[in-house]
């Protein structure tokens, strides 16, 4: 493969993850309007319960008959232009699910209610779109919805970022994913060093809960996004030498009151205060990669959220709210490692056609209960999980992954093996 398909693979790779590379700031390398997107479809057979009191009633539930399901977890086109003097533009639509964005599901802390939920108003996501200025390599200030740069999976979210089926689940369970919002940001690369730091709306307190920790506080039921609480997010990667990437990531935001909902003097003085501080690296050297991340978050106020929370009424039509009505921890945290090994690397025929066979294994601990006043209740928020697959790459852009994995819990609750497949795509056509 010559160097310019590789350059321009490696620049699709990195637009589509919300990163923009140097050629995008220069009208002479770049086309002017570009088309690509990502895309995944899986099949998954679980080999635990699927009931929704499986950890209330975990001795109840440990024969229960295994489940499957087919998805489309992420399908998302990217449409980028290039104005000229600068100035350039970036979309990104994605369908989750195959779908609307609402869905319904089992809430176990609502006696097992059916509950439709609405993630984010509308049928489709507009995750990105935003317009920006570069004024050179070292300084560029982009405005609209973009990605926010906090912790491994949101700056590394597509198929060919990860070797597992599905995006890891630590960070992607606790944190939004992909977390995208409206606000500023200003970014560069200077030397080996690329930096980003962005201005944005807080989170919602309203929809955070156990077993999610803060992940769905970007969401908005609204035509509007909730902004009376703000916060700022910034990351740097650093790439000291070839082949080895070392990030740093963190966040700090008001998230409560951040709600149409008045919250009466009894609150007045709860700020939820969320601080978030992550690492990750990559390491590729030869036919071997890996990867790895870690995260420590912590929020103010859990209690007086939780009891705020959970006074809401539960039906949404009672003038009920989105909240999940569980308790909320002051502190979660994950970590995790993967490690690859390309075994088409060391045959000449594969290696010439640039074909890829990788074997994997992934492990991370997460817990989104891992300090609060309810932790002691909710034991099975903690899990360890680990991955053992392949990924199988025919050409650059495709990819066929496999995996055999398991989530592992504390006593008295059952381990949830599952084996998956799934197949991908990521990169552009215009």
């Amino acid at each position: 493969m010559n160097n310019c398909k590789i350059m321009a693979m490696a620049a699709a790779a990195l637009v589509l993850s919300g990163v923009p590379t140097l050629a995008q700031d220069s009208t002479k390398t770049a086309p002017r309007l570009t088309i690509g997107g990502y895309g995944e479809a899986v099949a998954t057979r679980n080999f635990y319960s699927g009931h929704f009191n499986r950890y209330r009633f975990p001795e109840q539930h440990k024969d229960d008959n295994s489940h499957g399901q087919f998805d489309l977890p992420h399908v998302v086109i990217n449409i980028g232009y290039d104005f000229g003097r600068g100035w350039t533009m970036g979309t990104e639509i994605e369908f989750e699910h195959g779908g609307t964005e609402s869905a319904v599901e089992i809430d176990a802390d609502e006696s097992g209610e059916y509950e439709a939920e609405i993630e984010r108003g509308g049928e489709v996501g507009l995750e990105q779109f935003w317009l920006q200025k570069s004024f050179g390599p070292k300084l560029n200030i982009r405005m609209g919805e973009m990605v926010v740069p906090v912790g491994a999976v949101n700056k590394h979210h597509m198929p060919i970022e990860f070797y597992t089926v599905y995006r890891p689940e630590g960070e992607s369970s606790m944190l939004p994913c992909t977390w995208h919002q409206t606000g500023v940001s200003v970014w560069g690369q200077v030397g080996k060093l690329r930096y980003e730091a962005m201005f944005l709306s807080g989170l919602d307190a309203e929809r955070f809960g156990a077993d999610c920790f803060v992940k769905y506080g970007a969401a908005s039921p609204y035509e509007f996004k909730i902004a009376n609480s703000y916060a700022g997010a910034a990351r740097i990667d650093f790439q000291p030498i070839g082949g080895l990437r070392l990030s740093a990531s963190g966040y700090c935001g008001t998230t409560f009151n951040n709600t149409l909902k008045s919250i009466g003097t009894k609150y007045e003085k709860v700020k939820g205060v969320l601080t978030i501080g992550a690492f990750d690296f990559q390491y590729r050297r030869s036919n071997l990669t890996i990867r790895g991340n870690a995260l420590m978050a912590h929020l103010s106020d859990a209690d007086e959220i939780t009891a705020f929370n959970k006074n809401f009424p539960t039906h949404v039509g009672q003038d009920g709210s989105p909240s999940k009505h569980q308790p909320v921890a002051s502190d979660a945290a994950t970590a995790g490692g993967e490690i690859g090994y390309n075994v088409f690397g060391h045959i000449e025929r594969f290696a010439a056609e640039n074909q890829k066979f990788i074997v994997f294994g992934r492990y991370e601990y997460y817990n989104s209960m891992l300090k609060g006043t309810n932790a002691a209740a909710y034991e099975w928020c903690e899990k360890q999980r680990i991955a053992l697959g392949i990924n199988y790459y025919p050409v650059p852009e495709i990819v066929v992954k496999a995996e055999y994995s398991e989530r592992f819990f504390k006593s008295p609750y059952n381990n949830e093996p599952s084996v998956s497949v799934g197949v991908a795509y990521c990169g552009w056509f215009k």
